[in-house]
């Protein structure tokens, strides 16, 4: 989905949210909590292998949190990142601006270093998620460009895009993570040639990306059928929405969970 500059009471972000977010332990929570980072634990004692998640164009919702859930039944931690309302926005789903998926990218590296911290993650072992404008976030972290290594950044062990834009700037440049992005043949919104494009010009390149395009409309996973939504037909398919929850549990496996 597209970013815009939102408003919040008729105020415009301000030119300090042009930086990454900043995570400690005063900005994140547990389940449910609404902060900037939602931290989900499994049982295990750990240290265990984590997972970021990033959200669409309409922020922090039901969406993500079932994302956390089924990553946690999975044996990961899962950390929901909210790149809006720190920010001041609500969502960014009806044209251009602020925060672009270049910025958020950074704000899903800065969180990565933080669970670096903490003692039952594994520091090797982090991984992200993310739809729509989170999977375009997502397709920004693969690139080796983006790794902040004046922050200490390090690259992702494992990337899952679902119906991301890929845009023409991820058309060139080293790859440092290994993607899957999973698409929509019939997807009005962020149409899945491009995808098909870019995977097709890295074959046989280190971190090549993969793909499966489904025969279904955007937001396939989403919990309701089809439906309009800001100009843009999106909603469930359970076939294409169960399929790609093996493909990516087993993705995710093979790079966070394998000795």
């Amino acid at each position: 989905m597209i970013a815009v500059i939102a408003t919040v009471a008729g105020n415009p972000a301000s030119a300090a949210d042009d930086q990454p977010l900043a995570f400690n332990a005063k900005s994140v929570g547990g389940r449910n909590s609404g902060a900037t980072m939602e931290l989900w634990r499994p049982a295990d004692a750990g240290p265990v292998p984590a997972v970021l998640v990033l959200h669409g164009c309409d922020g922090v919702s039901s969406h993500q949190r079932s994302w956390a859930a089924r990553l946690v039944g999975w044996g990961y931690a899962a950390a929901i990142i909210d790149s809006f309302r720190p920010r001041g926005v609500n969502q960014t789903c009806m044209g251009g601006g602020q925060p672009v998926p270049q910025l958020r990218a950074q704000d899903a590296f800065n969180a990565a270093s933080y669970l670096r911290t903490l003692p039952d993650i594994l520091p090797d072992r982090i991984g992200v998620i993310g739809f729509s404008h989170g999977g375009s976030t997502t397709m920004f972290t693969t690139l080796a460009s983006e790794v902040p290594a004046n922050r200490g950044g390090r690259p992702f062990a494992a990337a899952v895009a679902y119906y991301p834009t890929c845009r023409t700037e991820l058309q060139g440049g080293a790859l440092a993570t290994d993607a899957l992005i999973l698409a929509a043949r019939d997807d009005d919104w962020t149409p899945s040639a491009p995808c098909v494009k870019l995977v097709a010009t890295r074959a046989g390149q280190p971190h090549a990306p993969t793909i499966k395009v489904y025969p279904v409309v955007h937001g396939f996973d989403l919990p309701f059928s089809p439906r309009l939504y800001a100009g843009h037909t999106l909603g469930s398919n359970p076939e294409a929405a169960a399929d790609s929850f093996v493909m990516t549990e087993a993705f995710l496996a093979a790079r966070l969970k394998a000795k």
